[in-house]
């Protein structure tokens, strides 16, 4: 298991050790079953157990990971079920997104260029710039319509997907530079409809390979 560099003195321990911990199990190569117990964080994080436990709780809360009482947090399992759920909540939530945004030269400014690295880390086969890439090109969609709500709980959302995702990234990583020009495009030419559309289908073909995969089929 790789290790995690350790925290300098902060005004918010709890917060930090949140921060870590989300981006070691969301970035490294867990499986299902890697105990991530309290006392291998605190000592990797160089930081008493209380912090360390009181953010556990909290990816807990956000579905990332299950606690078991006397072993520690896991990653958490997902059946076909909940990842075909998520995805339905998912692609209703970006569709509206699209829908109320505010489309300023910047946001497709933003949204061009993203579509640009997001290409250029796929063909240097950087997965983590590929990924986080992926999510900013979401995110600025969602940021654009004002609802802190609602760009929150797609965060979340992401962060429950990606856990998914991890072992089938291959599948339809590929495509995401292809379906995130179509939606820019759409969006350049003022056509919110065909942007909605667009993004459907973007999110309805990841979400058919990945529960194919998980139900061993093609």
């Amino acid at each position: 298991m790789l290790s995690m560099e350790k925290l300098a003195p902060p005004q918010n321990l709890t917060a930090l050790a949140y921060s870590s911990i989300k981006a070691y199990i969301l970035r490294e190569e867990l499986d299902e079953e890697t105990r991530l117990t309290e006392d291998f964080l605190s000592k990797q994080l160089g930081i008493s157990k209380s912090p360390v436990r009181e953010a556990l709780n909290s990816l807990h809360t956000e579905g990332l990971v299950r606690i078991e009482a006397r072993k520690g947090a896991y990653l958490r399992r997902f059946s076909a079920k909940e990842v075909k759920d998520l995805y339905d909540l998912r692609e209703a939530l970006e569709v509206y997104a699209i829908g109320i945004a505010e489309l300023t030269p910047d946001l497709i400014h933003g949204l061009r260029h993203s579509t640009q690295r997001t290409r250029k880390f796929l063909k240097s086969g950087d997965r983590l710039g590929h990924i986080e890439e992926d999510a900013n090109f979401h995110g600025l969609i969602a940021t654009a319509t004002g609802n802190a709500e609602l760009s929150r709980v797609l965060t979340n959302i992401q962060n429950q997907i990606w856990i998914c995702r991890r072992k089938t990234y291959n599948l339809s990583s590929s495509t995401a530079p292809d379906a995130h020009r179509a939606i820019v495009e759409a969006l350049e030419n003022g056509d919110r409809k065909e942007a909605q559309a667009a993004m459907g289908r973007h999110i309805s073909l990841v979400r058919q390979r990945l529960i194919a995969f998980m139900e061993g089929g093609s």
